[in-house]
Order: structure tokens, then C-alpha cells, then sequence
């Protein structure tokens, strides 16, 4: 059963927050900061603390250890009395580099936050955004899917069918103080923020700049706090760009003025309703053998695709630039070729005939040893994953769940990467009309796709790199549609 709390007498709520600077300055050239940010709402008888750091994961991968959320918790338990699944904690999942000591930095902030709570009036809305990202997703002609990823090369082209959709609405928590000042706005959008900057340093990425645009634009002190959403299947706009400088600084500025939008047109309120349930779900893992040996079954027939061809990558370039400059003349002058036609001669055409040949031969060649890298890179995944389940001797792993109402802001958290079906559905099924998800908080396990997604492994690296069973997907939806109903 779920573990419950609410209030339903109190007049007003009350807010405290508060940020802390978390970059590694020792790892690098640093570009812009990184940020654990707190925000901590109270009524008489209930505290609920949201947490938002800015690193890839709660645990498992990246600089926060899998210690961190039970010590972390235990500690403020311990020294403010706040019980542990009142604490929610979620990370932006940009790639930068944080401090080691994130857990003494976090309690820092929590306190911080508990000991500026001032009453508020609050309110909700949703904005919209668009134009910063793209599903990562791409529907082949032959029926399957790839993702699109610096990790390995795009197919062809001519192969691709369709996209995926994404999820444009921007979830909007606003709190201001009774003399009118906004305290913090809390804001929930599906991206991955790993565009990075043009000189490479250390940075927040697309949430970093998305905050500071808020922050800088509303009351002075105003804290900006973001919860990730159901980004697995969400790149930045445009990622595999190569004729711009890779910059994470408009699409943030767009995110944070979209935010600011809907933040104008929100009117804030007293109220008292704060509600939050939190709830351990047990979910099926996968055996992923039979995968595994298909995938061993298809890098074998690709590598017996591979052909000798007489071009190098000196002799391919040349002739292939040729062949699309003038296709018809691609090896001389046209009047050389009419020289021929008089003579009876066809010894150009013959030659072009050859290289192109030889030409489609060596782009054969190319293209079957992408698909082999994007093969070995998802492959090495489910045998991750296939060795950890054999490991824990365990078919079963259990996971985190919250729902939270904080009057009529709404929010379902799940420790995975979630895809954004899964975040369009529990939305869509929702009795509260500002419901919002957010993926990677109060935990990570990885990339969690929809059963149909699934299907894919080894196709795309969301499905590939993932211990869920496909049957994971109904029950949590199932439970989160009954947790959301108690709200």
C-alpha cells in the first residue's frame, strides 16, 4: 500500500529555497555552473522537500554514487525530521562534472531552504515549446527503428520512413511570496540536455540556461528549479549538426522564455492543498539471451556481406565526387565521349560503367560496418544487462513512485528514462488536468521504453539499454492512474 499524507485544514503553504554551486572546478575549464537546488513546501502537518541536481543520474551512473539517496535521506531524517519518501529527488540529466561530496552539499541546501520558509500563494499552469527538440527515433522502410546519436553513423537517406512525436507542454509550478514576489517556479519538460557548448567545458547545459532566463527575468532572489521529464526517446534540435558550433545557449533561452510565458499567465493564490503518496513498485526484468544470440546471428551474416572492392578511401572519394558532378561525363569532357560515339568506341563508358561498380561496392561495405557499430554498441548493452540479472539472481527489481499535489500542480515521478508515450499516456489517463511526469528521480535504472519500443532491442539504444520486461509498462501505468486517482 501506498504511504500517504495530506492536509486539508491548513490555511496557506509555506516555501524555502535554496541553490548550491556543485561543479568539479578542479576537472576542467568550466563554462557555466552546476547546481543542486532545493525547494521545501510545508503546511502544519506535512513537509515535502523537492530536489533538482544538476548530474545524469540519481545513482548507478555518473559522479552520484548509488549511496547517495538512502544517505542522504537518513540524514535528514535524522537532523530535520523529514521523513525519507517525503524527499523527492531528481536530476536534469545533463552530463556534466559535479563535486564528489554531492550528499553533504544537498543536506546543506535542504536546510537552507527549511530555514527561510515563508507562507506563499500558489498556481499552476502549462506552457509550450517545440522548437528546441526532436524524437530521437527513426522509423526505417524495412519495419525497424535506430536512434540517432553521436555513438555511430545515420542510415541512408532513402531508408527512412517517419519519426516519433514529441511532448511540447512545459508543466509550471509558481510560488510567490504574500508581498507578490515569485520565490521559485518550478517547471517540467522532456529533453535531454546534452547539447554541450562550442569550446566544450563543463557545463548545465540546456537546463542551465533555461534557469538562468527565468531567474534572471522574474524577482531578484527568484530560484528556478527543473524537473526532467520523459526524455528517453527526446534529442536537442538538430544534434547531428556538423556546420554550426555545437551550443546547448539558444535552445535553453528559448525553453526559459516559453517557461517565462506561461509563468506571466499563471495568478497566484492561497491554498492549502499539499499531497503526496509514495509507493515501492516491483517489476519484471528481462531474459535477454535469445536477443543476444540473434544479434550474434545477424553480425555474422553482415560481416559475410563484406566484399573486396579495388578502391581505397583516396580512390572512392575521388570517383564518387565525379560520378555525382557530372554524372553523364563523370571520367573526361563530353566532347572526348562524342569522340568515342563517332569511332564506335565505348572505352569511357566502360570505364564509368566500372567505377560505379566499384563505387556502390565500397558504400556497401560502408554502410554494413555502421550497422555493425550501432550492433556491437547495443549488443554490449544487453549483456550488461543479462549479466547483472544472472548476477542478482533476482527476475524482479523494485522502484520507486511518487505522486504529488501540490494544489492544482500535479506530478508522477518514476526512477527511469522514460519515453515520452509513457509520459503522453499517464497524462492523457490522468483525472487531474495539470498532471506532469517526471523520469529520473529517487533512483536510475535506465532507459525504460514502451512494449512496443521494445520489440526493437538492438536497434536503438534506449531499447537495448534496458533490464525491464515488456510487461512493465502496464503495470505502471496501472499504478500510477490509481495513485493519481487518491490524489
Amino acid at each position: 500500500m501506498p504511504n500517504s499524507v495530506s492536509a486539508a485544514d491548513a490555511s496557506t503553504l509555506s516555501a524555502g529555497a535554496a541553490k548550491i554551486d556543485i561543479t568539479d572546478y578542479s576537472a576542467g575549464p568550466v563554462n557555466d555552473p552546476l547546481y543542486v537546488k532545493v525547494v521545501a513546501i510545508k503546511d502544519d502537518s506535512l513537509t515535502t522537500v523537492l530536489i533538482s541536481v544538476d548530474a545524469v543520474a540519481i545513482g548507478e551512473i555518473g559522479r552520484i554514487k548509488n549511496d547517495y539517496l538512502p544517505t542522504m535521506r537518513k540524514r535528514l531524517e535524522s537532523e530535520l525530521g523529514i521523513p525519507p519518501s517525503h524527499v523527492l529527488v531528481n536530476a536534469s540529466h545533463c552530463h556534466g562534472v559535479i563535486l564528489p561530496d554531492i550528499t553533504d552539499h544537498t543536506v546543506r541546501a535542504v536546510k537552507e531552504a527549511i530555514s527561510h520558509m515563508t507562507p506563499v500563494r500558489i498556481g499552476a499552469g502549462s506552457g509550450s515549446e517545440n522548437r528546441i527538440m526532436e524524437n530521437r527515433r527513426l522509423k526505417l522502410k524495412n519495419g525497424q527503428e535506430i536512434d540517432v546519436r553521436h555513438a555511430y553513423s545515420l542510415p541512408p537517406d532513402e531508408e527512412v520512413a517517419g519519426v516519433g512525436a514529441t511532448d511540447p507542454e512545459i508543466g509550471v509550478l509558481r510560488l510567490d511570496r504574500e508581498n507578490g514576489e515569485t520565490l521559485a517556479v518550478i517547471y517540467n519538460f522532456a529533453c535531454h540536455p546534452i547539447q554541450g557548448v562550442p569550446n566544450g567545458a563543463n557545463t548545465a547545459d540546456i537546463i542551465g540556461y533555461a534557469s538562468q532566463v527565468i531567474e534572471d527575468n522574474l524577482s531578484e532572489g527568484t530560484l528556478a528549479l527543473f524537473l526532467q521529464g520523459c526524455a528517453g526517446d527526446i534529442n536537442p534540435a538538430y544534434y547531428k549538426d556538423v556546420d554550426h558550433p555545437r551550443s546547448a545557449e539558444p535552445l535553453g533561452n528559448l525553453l526559459g522564455l516559453s517557461t517565462l510565458k506561461a509563468v506571466r499567465q499563471i495568478e497566484c493564490k492561497p491554498d492549502n492543498r499539499l499531497a503526496m503518496l509514495n509507493q515501492t513498485l516491483t517489476l519484471p526484468r528481462s531474459d535477454l539471451a535469445d536477443k543476444i544470440a540473434e544479434l550474434d546471428a545477424e553480425e555474422r551474416r553482415l560481416l559475410g556481406n563484406l566484399q573486396g572492392t579495388t578502391l581505397n578511401f583516396k580512390t572512392f572519394m575521388s570517383l564518387m565526387l565525379k560520378h555525382k558532378l557530372s554524372p553523364e561525363f563523370p571520367s573526361y569532357y563530353s566532347h572526348r565521349y562524342l569522340y568515342d560515339e563517332v569511332q564506335e568506341r565505348s572505352d569511357l563508358r566502360s570505364l564509368d560503367a566500372q567505377n560505379r561498380k566499384a563505387v556502390q561496392a565500397y558504400l556497401q561495405n560502408v554502410f554494413t560496418m555502421e550497422k555493425l557499430t550501432r550492433l556491437q554498441a547495443n549488443r554490449a548493452l544487453l549483456r550488461k544487462h543479462q549479466t547483472n540479472m544472472v548476477d542478482s539472481g533476482k527476475r524482479t527489481i523494485d522502484v520507486e513512485v511518487t505522486a504529488l499535489r501540490i494544489g492544482d500542480f500535479v506530478l508522477l515521478t518514476f526512477p527511469g528514462e522514460l519515453t515520452s508515450p509513457v509520459g503522453m499516456n499517464i497524462k492523457g489517463n490522468s483525472p487531474h488536468d495539470l498532471t506532469y511526469v517526471a523520469g529520473y528521480t529517487n533512483g536510475y535504472i535506465y532507459y525504460c521504453p514502451t512494449v512496443e519500443q521494445m520489440q526493437n532491442r538492438g536497434g536503438a539504444q534506449e531499447d537495448s539499454d534496458c533490464l525491464l520486461a515488456p510487461e512493465w509498462q502496464e503495470k505502471f501505468e496501472t499504478t500510477a492512474a490509481e495513485m493519481l486517482k487518491q490524489l
